[in-house]
């Protein structure tokens, strides 16, 4: 009888083959279909920005101050660690002390990066 042959990386090969053929595929019928029916007329009325009918009149690109991302850090990192005090206040009377001063290690660190944050003056709304 015939054994399947389990060390042949042809699987493998195959499937590959085929998922690059399904990435590319879609982006070579595009680009024939804009060959083919799409007529090339450049000018500076067709490669202007359209943005909600409106002519540009500055930049497009909007300077943020970076306060902003890093409160909008310091609050996902402080409200995810909600995720973890969760289980531990569900559990909380049925721990032993080596979990009860993890946990404790955990809310010192975390209070730590919130005195770091308020001296830094992160926190601040400006």
């Amino acid at each position: 009888m015939n054994q399947p042959v389990t060390d042949s990386y042809l699987p493998i090969v195959v499937l590959a083959v085929a998922a690059a053929g399904f990435a590319l595929a879609p982006l070579l019928l595009a680009r024939l279909w804009a060959k083919k029916f799409s007529p090339s007329k450049p000018g500076p009325y067709k490669n202007s920005t359209y943005e909600c009918g409106l002519e540009s009149k500055d930049d497009a690109l909007i300077q943020f101050r970076p306060e902003y991302y890093l409160y909008a850090i310091i609050f996902l990192i402080f409200d995810v660690e909600i995720v973890f005090l969760l289980p531990f206040a569900v559990a909380f009377t049925g721990l032993t002390i080596g979990p009860a001063i993890a946990m404790l290690v955990f809310l010192l660190l975390l209070a730590e990066g919130l005195v770091w944050a308020w001296r830094k003056g992160v926190l601040t709304w400006v």
